[in-house]
């Protein structure tokens, strides 16, 4: 079975690490991104299975990354991350096709689990 592979997208290091780490020991092939631009990059080369995109990024931010994700590819699975009262930009992120997203501080085990219910699903034929 091929590797999975999940993209980390956040300007802050310790949590790109934190993420890499706990994806990495799943299984996961991990990449990681500290912006929009090299975050489009890896996904135009990689193309990973799912993204964990922080919503508040510099340059450019969360929702222009995930719209431009969807343009390359629609079947990337994106989970946000946000910080507390970020509640419009979560609807629009909705409505722009990620998933389900994660307020921080987020449990890492709660993350752990949703990303591997939507990687470890494979659809029953």
């Amino acid at each position: 079975m091929e590797e999975k592979k999940v993209l980390i997208v956040d300007d802050q290091n310790g949590i790109r690490i934190l993420l890499m780490e706990v994806f990495s020991s799943e299984g996961y092939k991990t990449y990681q991104a500290a912006n929009g631009k090299l975050a489009l990059e890896i996904v135009r080369s990689d193309s990973p299975d799912l993204v964990l995109l922080d919503m508040k990024i510099p340059g450019m931010d969360g929702l222009e990354i995930l719209k431009h994700i969807k343009e390359v590819n629609p079947d990337i699975k994106v989970i946000m991350m946000t910080a507390y009262g970020e509640l419009d930009m979560i609807k629009e992120a909705t409505e722009l096709g990620a998933l389900m997203h994660f307020t921080k501080p987020f449990d890492i085990d709660e993350m752990r689990v949703a990303v591997n219910m939507q990687l470890k699903s494979s659809p029953v034929l």
